[in-house]
């Protein structure tokens, strides 16, 4: 895209909505154009929030990471896969059990949010971004499933980046239990409708008005097909240049890094 078309596709942008690891940081490590970026968001009178597919975590400690990262925020501006799927579970699977296959930052958020996780009369299988994923807990999964639980994701990712490379994501663990039961879980994070519901509403921003930027074709930019909102590829995360020739999903723009876009504001 010529530097013009740039120039005129953002200039009625109003949010920004940005992707973390990959786009903002690789792991614990800011990107040194990060700061700027936002700067230059708020001196234009725009706006942005974050949304990850990152289950492993909740929001209470995504906000103490950016902290320590001198990002402050509202709460309201962090939003995760976990809020998309938690919302539809209340509205409906009320009074149902869940068995979840998670981090205790994703159990922390089911308790929170009234849902009762049982491994042994769970209604329902949850299936997050585990970094504490232990045999046991894949059997019973798989167990509950072939007695007829249905079975959600929380993200569809493969991989989560990290200093180095990858690690195995939600998606990864999702396609071992497949494997399995022979049962595909439907996901609800990027790049699920429900989420981009969830982020207008949230947001209250119009699809014309919203910029999705990710490091991801298939989640981030994903996201933004069959709508009006923008969609920005950063090739400082997982997405390849040659990845991108390669896809059949295509980003409105693509871009190094976020701190390429501060000249066309």
């Amino acid at each position: 895209m010529h530097q013009t078309e740039i120039k005129s596709k953002l200039q009625g942008i109003r949010m920004f909505v940005l992707d973390m690891d990959g786009t903002i940081y690789l792991g614990d490590t800011l990107f040194p154009y990060t700061h700027k970026f936002l700067q230059t968001v708020g001196s234009t009178g725009r706006d942005f929030c974050f949304f990850t597919n990152n289950s492993s975590k909740n929001r209470k400690a995504y906000l103490d990471k950016l902290q320590g990262m001198q990002i402050n925020i509202v709460p309201e501006r962090m939003m995760l896969s976990n809020d998309v799927i938690l919302r539809w579970l209340l509205q409906n699977q009320p009074g149902k059990k869940a068995y979840v296959v998670g981090t205790p930052f994703l159990m922390e958020d089911f308790t929170k949010c009234g849902i009762t996780t049982d491994d042994e009369n769970a209604d329902y299988v949850v299936l997050g971004f585990d970094t504490t994923l232990t045999y046991e807990k894949l059997s019973r999964a798989c167990t509950l499933i072939r007695r007829g639980a249905p079975v959600y994701g929380v993200n569809a990712d493969f991989n989560c980046p990290v200093p180095g490379g990858f690690i195995p994501d939600c998606g990864s663990i999702a396609a071992l239990v497949k494997a399995s039961t022979g049962v595909q879980c439907e996901f609800f994070g990027k790049p699920s409708p429900r989420t981009l519901s969830y982020i207008l509403e949230h947001t209250g921003y119009g699809e014309k008005e919203l910029a999705v930027i990710g490091d991801r074709l298939y989640t981030d930019i994903a996201l933004t097909e069959n709508s009006d909102v923008t969609s920005i590829l950063v090739l400082s995360g997982e997405t390849k240049e040659k990845d991108l020739w390669e896809s059949a999903i295509k980003p409105d723009m693509v871009v190094e890094n976020i701190g390429a876009l501060c000249p066309f504001f």
